[in-house]
C-alpha cells in the first residue's frame, strides 16, 4: 500500500494516506499555473463508526507563500466511515509555482465527541525541468 499512498499519518485508530500527481494537460508552465490532483484514502481501525465533518489544508509554494482552506466536509460530502472500513476522494490544488506542499487537518465526531485527525504533510512536484520556469 505505501507505493499507492507515499505518504500517511495516523492519529488514534484513524490513518490518513496520501497519493499526489502532478496534472501536466492541466497546467501550464508560461502561464504560472500548475495542477495536481491528490488522492486521499481515510481508515477507520475503531471499534466505532466516525464521521468527517470538517477540513483544514496549509498548501505552501515554493516562493514560501501560504494558504489556509478550511470548510465543511470533503468533495460535498460529510461520510461515515464504519469501523474496519475506509473513505477514498480524489481533489484538486493549483499553485503558481512548480513545487509546493499540503498538510491539514480533519475535524472528527467519534463516540467520545469531536477529535482532530493529521492529515500528513505531502510534496507537490511538477518534475519541471524549463530552467525559465520558477521552482
Amino acid at each position: 500500500m505505501e507505493a499507492f499512498f507515499p505518504y500517511s499519518a495516523t492519529t488514534g485508530r484513524i490513518t490518513v494516506r496520501v497519493n499526489p500527481r502532478f496534472l501536466p494537460d492541466q497546467s501550464d508552465a508560461a502561464a504560472g499555473r500548475f495542477v495536481w490532483s491528490y488522492h486521499v484514502r481515510i481508515e477507520n481501525d475503531d471499534a466505532a463508526p466516525v464521521q468527517l465533518i470538517a477540513r483544514h489544508w496549509v498548501i505552501t509554494d515554493a516562493d514560501g507563500d501560504t494558504d489556509e482552506v478550511r470548510g465543511e466536509g470533503v468533495v460535498g460530502a460529510q461520510p461515515v466511515i464504519v469501523p474496519a472500513g475506509s473513505f477514498d476522494y480524489v481533489s484538486g490544488c493549483p499553485l503558481p509555482t512548480a513545487r509546493g506542499s499540503m498538510r491539514g487537518s480533519y475535524a472528527m465526531l467519534g463516540s467520545d465527541g469531536l477529535f482532530e485527525v493529521t492529515i500528513p504533510r505531502f510534496q507537490l512536484e511538477s518534475r519541471h525541468v524549463r530552467p525559465d520556469v520558477r521552482e
